[in-house]
């Protein structure tokens, strides 16, 4: 059996898991590269996914820590949802993706990796990028360093209109 490195898989398995959440603590470092944080709305800011599905898999998040539809605000679920709009428009036209998985694992018995903070993912996808690998060799294929897309993506969510921008928390 051929085998494929993918380093950053196994520093998430054998890492230790924070107490704190990431969605909270990473909007307040103001490190966005850093911490791939792609653009900060009114309520809610876009982050990309540091163990991602595809390349460009992003995640729309609130700031406020809530696991629940029902707690979130008007203006949450519309900044959220005008996010998502937005990026799934730049990952079609920029990443040229053929389609998109968008979704939401409420629970971890729905598979949640972070179950007690809510977040949309937008996972692209391609015309035959599903293929043998994932299945006969348990090997996902990532094409672009996550450093790379994020400076390709970043530089489209900045031209967002300003009812998108905030400073964030």
């Amino acid at each position: 059996m051929d085998n494929m490195w993918a380093p950053w898989r196994m520093d998430y398995i054998m890492s230790p898991k924070p107490e704190s959440c990431i969605f909270c603590d990473k909007p307040k470092q103001q490190r966005d590269r850093d911490n791939l944080i792609l653009h900060r709305g009114q309520t809610c800011f876009v982050i990309m996914n540091f163990y991602p599905y595809n390349n460009g898999h992003l995640m729309i998040v609130p700031y406020r820590h809530i696991s629940d539809l029902e707690q979130l605000t008007l203006p949450e679920q519309t900044d959220m949802m005008s996010l998502l709009t937005a990026s799934s428009e730049i990952i079609k036209k920029y990443m040229r993706a053929d389609g998109l998985n968008i979704g939401m694992n409420l629970g971890k018995v729905a598979g949640a990796g972070i179950d007690d903070h809510l977040h949309f993912h937008i996972v692209p996808r391609w015309h035959g990028d599903t293929n043998f690998m994932p299945v006969s060799g348990h090997t996902k294929v990532i094409s672009q360093a996550l450093y790379e897309t994020w400076d390709m993506l970043e530089q489209h969510f900045k031209k967002l209109p300003s009812r998108f921008s905030s400073p964030g928390p």
